[in-house]
């Protein structure tokens, strides 16, 4: 039986706490695994370009698949995704975070572990209108962090629309694993950041159209909470939100961010901008 998404509008896709458990656990073991994304040996080799963002060399990957002997309209992926040559851990990890943001509830195994699992998994699943896209690419790069955007859409046939996911992920340089944003903080400053990423929501309300047309009502019914989905970047700590969590579905995904000079004595020195 195919879940009717439209019936639960509310449903967060996954726990962002989760998320980052396990890109811990696998920044620990994925160092086997080989350095490119993973596709089935069957299927036509990616697409690739060089590129290098802030000095770091990146491997640009796009794919487009269709399932195997369909005809007429078909479950169809699409990969455009980024690869590290120099970092090939985390080339693994990237590929593994977005096989495992396809799952719709966080408390159900998932069959797969890889881009070129969840393929075949897909293949042998779909319905005829299914598709899904993998999208990564680098947010920010910095001497102590490399910030990585993953994306998954997923659109199943018959549901009113699609499932859009997004992680950030920060990958320590010098330590070769994904920081957690409770270790980007000084002891016991956890409150204080949210009080800023407060501030920072009302800062974002006063510019959102339907916010203001009913304040008490938005209040209401979207009302602020925590969210430990951050990247850091150039500007500030950048905090996203699943769809529906802050915003009507027409407000995508949003991202709220609070800026270096609200994050002196919260942030852990080593991750502030030098002068």
């Amino acid at each position: 039986m195919r879940l009717n998404l439209s019936a639960f509008p509310r449903t967060r896709r996954l726990a962002p706490a989760g998320i980052l458990s396990m890109l811990v656990l696998l920044a620990g073991c994925a160092s086997s695994t080989p350095s490119n994304i993973t596709l089935p040996s069957n299927v036509p080799q990616p697409a690739k370009t060089e590129d290098k963002v802030a000095g770091l060399e990146v491997e640009k990957i796009q794919w487009q698949g269709t399932k195997p002997g369909c005809k007429g309209q078909c479950p169809t992926i699409e990969i455009d995704s980024v690869g590290f040559p120099g970092i090939p851990k985390l080339t693994a990890l990237v590929d593994h975070v977005l096989a495992y943001m396809t799952g719709v509830d966080p408390s159900r195994p998932r069959p797969y572990q890889t881009l070129s699992e969840y393929t075949q998994y897909f293949w042998q699943t779909a319905q005829s209108r299914d598709s899904t896209i993998f999208k990564a690419s680098v947010k920010d790069v910095s001497p102590q962090i490399i910030a990585i955007e993953l994306h998954t859409g997923q659109y199943l046939t018959g549901a009113a629309h699609g499932i859009p996911a997004t992680q950030y992920l920060n990958w320590q340089r010098d330590r070769e694993r994904v920081l957690a944003l409770d270790e980007a903080l000084l002891p016991n400053q956890h409150p204080a950041l949210v009080e800023a990423l407060q501030r920072a929501h009302q800062a974002w309300l006063t510019r959102n159209e339907d916010a203001q047309r009913d304040r008490a009502a938005y209040d209401r019914m979207w009302p602020f909470q925590e969210s430990n989905n951050f990247a850091l970047t150039r500007e500030g700590l950048v905090v996203k939100y699943d769809a529906y969590s802050i915003a009507p579905y027409s407000h995508g995904e949003p991202e709220l961010l609070i800026p270096y000079t609200e994050l002196h004595g919260i942030l852990r020195p080593e991750f502030m901008p030098t002068a």
